[in-house]
């Protein structure tokens, strides 16, 4: 038998990073076993329905590297088939009509109420014979459910799970206006499409139930479920916006790497002994159903960004640059990809520069300097440091660079050593800070005498000077 796992998202907004687990366990279990993972996109709310949200699903699975195999499938373009089997069900006395106005299903769940029962439709038109039918009233299909006994679902993640039949209601399978409902449309796709396994969230447990009774009217194999525990927040409540980011778009907007999403949530309610960094291929090869938890997982941002960081870490640098790329005109305007001046720089800093980020903004943000071109501006910090009467110490340095003949990372540090010393502060910090200040324009970078030897001693000279003119101006101004 070949394996079939479905990802079936609804357009109707973002892709929640529960859905996004939802389609690597999917994606995963069916490589494992060399099997075969489907798209389905459950677009039958047309109302809700937004092509940029199909979009931003596909585009989430490519950014996941999720390949999934043959199309993507409409179910709203299967309405006619999932009609077609309503209409079976109902020849075979497997569902009818049924003729309730919305007053006397109101009614009916207001008496429901007042007696202490559940509030379910009360089958009064499952036996009656369509020629009572009151005119002028469009009937919907409802399910004919068993009314005793109960029925079990033996769930890989859950166990088996049991409910009385009672409990379960002769649920609407199409609407008055001939179209399909959702319970009705995910069974038919789900067999048409030879799905062998199901594996969603365990907010869709009680579904599987009703699902079932469609699965068995139509004499249908049933697949094998697995209900994966739910995503919490920090404190234990549902993973929402209050808590940060929840959908795969920000996360990649806030410059998480693919792959250290995709590890993290793995082992966001799946694990395998104590391994924590896993590959994409050893995913694949150790990913089965039995390592699924039952408990609900807790979302750890410190975790994902420390794992992010070890990615970051272990990454090609030139693919690095391509990937901040993007992040660089966003946040500094820099058209790094014509660039080839900025590009071989960073590329010389990389080793350091990925030692130290965590993410690909903080990657954009602390290379920034590199692509800057005179006049740039300076932030508040380094506005300050330079301010502060620094001037002889980055006039000293001008002239240290100005009389090298050439900047390595050790000269540099030698030649800020030479300063201090001959300067009152005495501290080699107290030089490097105003050299970093005027170099980058910031106070956050790699090491300055290392930045000093990548912008070469060309530039470094012609950035202090910039630097002394700007604040000398700047501090005349002040005291005239």
């Amino acid at each position: 038998m070949t394996i079939v796992t479905r990802f079936p998202p609804s357009p109707t907004g973002f892709m929640h990073i529960g859905n996004a687990r939802t389609a690597i366990y999917n994606w995963l279990y069916a490589r494992h076993n060399n099997g075969k993972f489907l798209v389905r996109i459950e677009d039958t709310d047309r109302a809700r329905h937004s092509e940029e949200a199909v979009e931003a699903i596909l585009n989430g699975l490519k950014w996941l590297d999720l390949d999934f195999d043959g199309d993507v499938v409409s179910q709203f373009s299967q309405k006619d088939r999932h009609i077609k089997v309503a209409n079976e069900m109902v020849t075979k006395g497997q569902a009818y009509y049924c003729y309730c106005t919305p007053e006397e299903l109101e009614e009916m769940r207001e008496e429901a109420k007042k007696a202490g029962r559940p509030t379910f439709y009360d089958r009064r038109w499952r036996d009656r014979d369509a020629s009572e039918a009151p005119e002028g009233i469009k009937p919907v299909v409802r399910i004919k459910a068993p009314l005793d006994g109960e029925t079990v679902i033996h769930d890989e993640v859950q166990g088996d799970v049991t409910v009385q039949n009672e409990q379960l209601d002769d649920f609407i399978i199409l609407r008055s206006d001939g179209t399909p409902t959702y319970m009705l449309s995910v069974v038919c796709d789900d067999h048409d499409m030879g799905v062998t396994h199901v594996m969603r969230g365990d907010d869709h447990l009680n579904n599987t139930f009703r699902q079932k009774i469609i699965f068995d009217a139509m004499g249908w194999d049933l697949p094998v479920f697995a209900h994966l525990p739910m995503i919490l927040g920090e404190d234990g409540s549902k993973l929402s916006k209050r808590h940060g980011a929840v959908s795969l778009e920000d996360f990649m907007a806030r410059g998480y790497l693919p792959d250290a999403v995709l590890n993290y949530l793995l082992r966001l309610g799946w694990s395998h002994g104590d391994d924590e960094i896993i590959s994409r291929e050893q995913a694949i090869e150790w990913f089965t159903m039995k390592n699924i938890v039952k408990s609900a997982a807790k979302f750890d941002f410190v975790k994902l960004e420390n794992l992010n960081g070890h990615y970051i870490g272990e990454a090609d640098n030139e693919k690095l640059l391509e990937l901040m790329t993007p992040f660089m005109k966003e946040r500094h305007e820099i058209a790094l990809g014509s660039d080839t001046t900025a590009q071989r720089r960073i590329l010389a800093a990389m080793d350091e520069l990925k030692s130290r980020a965590k993410t690909l903004l903080q990657l954009a943000d602390e290379s920034a300097f590199f692509a800057k071109k005179i006049p740039y501006e300076f932030d508040e910090k380094a506005d300050d440091i330079l301010s502060q009467d620094n001037g002889e110490i980055i006039s000293l340095l001008l002239d240290k660079v100005i009389n090298a003949s050439e900047l390595t990372n050790d000269s540099v540090q030698a030649l800020c050593k030479e300063v201090a010393e001959s300067h009152k502060e005495g501290k080699l910090g107290k030089v490097a800070m105003p050299l970093r200040a005027a170099l980058t324009g910031t106070t956050v970078s790699p090491s300055v005498f290392h930045a000093a030897e990548i912008l070469g001693k060309e530039e470094t000279k012609a950035r202090l000077e910039y630097a002394l003119t700007k604040f000398s101006k700047e501090n005349s101004a002040m005291s005239a």
